[in-house]
């Protein structure tokens, strides 16, 4: 009897795949934090710190709990609080804007470039005018590389300086990509990144790092990721939280970061072999001159008129998963909506939450598997 079988699923993001090539290298890294005990700030934290440092061209590295953690001990480290505005995009995760509502501050919405999905730095001259007119004091800006593409940061550092910000580039999706032929992690006063596992270097649970050249910077942080301690834990001289990378976490992360541009170039391949398949009946990502990317997702976005549900029902039926980031932009979620939003609106942000959806992006993603995905993709838009 014939009998068509069901594809298998295809992963979204295969961390399973990785794990096996690492394999023994993972186990040995976890079986000598187990052996020497020391699950706390361990040797693997410092090492780890070092090779991120020389990695990126920072000058120091401070490993963290989380990407928000990240932010937030930032923000902590500058004393932002009531009456002070942070700008952000609303087309983003909501980490980017919580830590500066949790300081009590008043993040400020600012629109996107719906070409690079990026901070408009126009929109941010907007925005900083919004929050003076509304009486707060723009003091941060919070750019996010998203999807793994830096953000225009000349552009935005130029409006930073002359408005007298410091800017935190939040590079959770995009550490390891490039700006004009820099790495990432030197840009604004302080670059923070996520370790979280579907991150492009990801590790097995929490994790985040802080990227700064300022020395008084960096031994702040170093204080408050420890409860805010001075000389000692008993002499604590700030306000603090328990930040600390853990050091299981650190030691994954050194073992990953072995291949972490290799996988970069297979991501890179991936994005490639996309866009030749796609460019003609979906809009794809496109990169800025000077930039490269990382490809924490592969985000495209549908054609006018089509219905996204039916989308991903149809790609779902053949095993092809998809995500969509963002559903809904910041301004438009109940718990910070009634955050401002810069002058002119955020058109940007809300026709890409209407009409992007992601397709599976990884570096194990075969050619076998990606022409699948490519031909539901076809298939469901002339459908």
């Amino acid at each position: 009897m014939n009998q068509h079988l069901r594809s298998e699923p295809i992963p979204f993001i295969d961390v399973a795949s990785q794990r096996r090539r690492l394999g023994a290298s993972l186990d040995a890294a976890v079986k000598r934090v187990l052996d020497h005990c020391q699950f706390v700030n361990g040797p693997e934290v410092a090492g780890l710190e070092k090779q991120l440092a020389a990695y990126s061209g920072a000058k120091h590295v401070i490993g963290c709990a989380s990407g928000t953690d990240a932010l937030l001990m930032v923000l902590m480290a500058k004393n932002v609080g009531p009456g002070d505005a942070v700008l952000c995009p609303s087309f983003t995760f909501i980490a980017t804007a919580s830590p500066a509502a949790r300081m009590g501050a008043t993040p400020v919405y600012v629109d996107v470039d719906e070409t690079t999905f990026n901070m408009s730095p126009e929109s941010l001259k907007r925005g900083i005018a919004t929050a003076r007119k509304a009486g707060l004091r723009p003091v941060a800006v919070i750019p996010v590389d998203l999807f793994g593409q830096p953000a225009d940061h000349d552009a935005i550092a130029e409006i930073a300086r002359a408005e007298g910000l410091f800017v935190i580039d939040d590079a959770a999706q995009g550490f390891g990509a490039s700006y004009k032929g820099r790495k990432l992690g030197t840009f604004g006063l302080a670059t923070t990144t996520s370790f979280f596992p579907a991150k492009p270097l990801g590790c097995f649970g929490d994790g985040g790092a802080i990227f700064t050249d300022d020395d008084e910077l960096a031994a702040t942080l170093r204080s408050i990721r420890v409860h805010g301690q001075g000389v000692d834990k008993y002499d604590n001289v700030r306000l603090g939280l328990t930040g600390r990378l853990d050091t299981m976490q650190a030691a994954i992360l050194i073992e990953k970061l072995k291949i972490f541009d290799d996988e970069i170039a297979a991501r890179n391949k991936v994005a490639e072999r996309y866009a030749r398949g796609l460019s003609n009946v979906v809009t794809v990502p496109r990169l800025s001159p000077g930039n490269t990317s990382v490809w924490a997702q592969y985000t495209i976005r549908l054609p006018e008129g089509t219905d996204r549900d039916g989308f991903a029902a149809a790609l779902k039926a053949q095993g092809v998963p998809t995500a969509i980031y963002y559903g809904k932009s910041m301004h438009q979620q109940t718990a910070y909506k009634q955050y401002p939003v810069a002058e002119g609106g955020l058109p940007g942000c809300e026709s890409l939450s209407q009409d992007v959806i992601s397709l599976p992006m990884h570096a194990y993603l075969t050619e076998a598997d990606q022409e699948r995905i490519i031909a539901a993709v076809r298939g469901a838009i002339a459908g």
